[in-house]
């Protein structure tokens, strides 16, 4: 009789929309062996290029709202009047798999899995101050001003979390912060001890030693300035 799979490490991402987020776990999904992603369900609607199914699930509150009521969901929350979500399904068939999972979610739905999957590893991910995150918004063109101002507010309370994450990520040069991701989730699989310790294995987990909560604090510190000066001066 084969034994049963270990359970799947579940990874938590969270960061300010703009703060590149989606690159790095694109990236990290292409270099990382039996990693699935959790696509989130959203009522709202597409935007440009995307399709159903690839960047999330696209349904109608209705539906949506009938999937809270069947308890489908590991954790859901309403954002700018539209709900996102992350359904059940996807750890149940990473763990048939015998894969790890990775949820791409906010603040709010990253405090409902803490709460449900107690042993998940958390990571935010920081731009490297609030001008650069403006710029970053205004780059993708995707929004109305009116919206980047909201977001920009937005992202000046979200980042007040960062103290329930395991890990904080400055996405400041992108090949660099490529590599701590991945050392973050390699490093945990290898604490798991579920993978052999090559000669990687110190050079590793050094990598992610440097983005724990406990050793960025120097580092935060302008980041955190950067917004909180933007408020009380009255902007975003």
């Amino acid at each position: 009789m084969n034994p049963a799979p270990p359970k799947p490490l579940v990874y938590i991402i969270s960061a300010p929309s703009g703060s590149g987020k989606s690159t790095l776990v694109k990236e990290l999904l292409k270099s990382v062996h039996d990693l699935d992603f959790s696509i989130s369900y959203t009522t709202r609607p597409p935007r440009g290029s995307e399709e159903n199914g690839k960047q999330y699930y696209f349904v109608s509150r209705s539906e949506f709202e009938a999937m809270i009521r069947q308890g489908e969901f590991l954790e859901h929350a309403e954002v700018f009047g539209n709900y996102y979500g992350t359904a059940r399904r996807f750890l149940r068939e990473a763990e048939r798999r015998g894969h790890d999972l990775l949820l791409d979610i906010d603040v709010q739905g990253a405090a409902q899995i803490q709460q449900k999957v107690p042993h998940a590893t958390s990571i935010f991910i920081l731009p490297p101050d609030r001008r650069t995150l403006e710029e970053r918004l205004r780059k993708r063109s995707e929004d109305h001003e009116d919206v980047i101002q909201r977001r920009l507010i937005t992202a000046s309370r979200e980042i007040q979390n960062y103290g329930r994450y395991n890990y904080i990520l400055v996405n400041d040069r992108l090949p660099e912060s490529i590599a701590m991701l991945r050392a973050i989730v390699c490093a945990e699989r290898l604490l798991r001890g579920d993978q052999p310790r090559a000669g990687s294995f110190a050079e590793t987990l050094a990598l992610a030693d440097r983005c724990r909560l406990a050793n960025v604090g120097e580092r935060l510190k302008p980041i955190l300035a950067s917004f909180e000066s933007a408020v009380q001066s009255g902007a975003g």
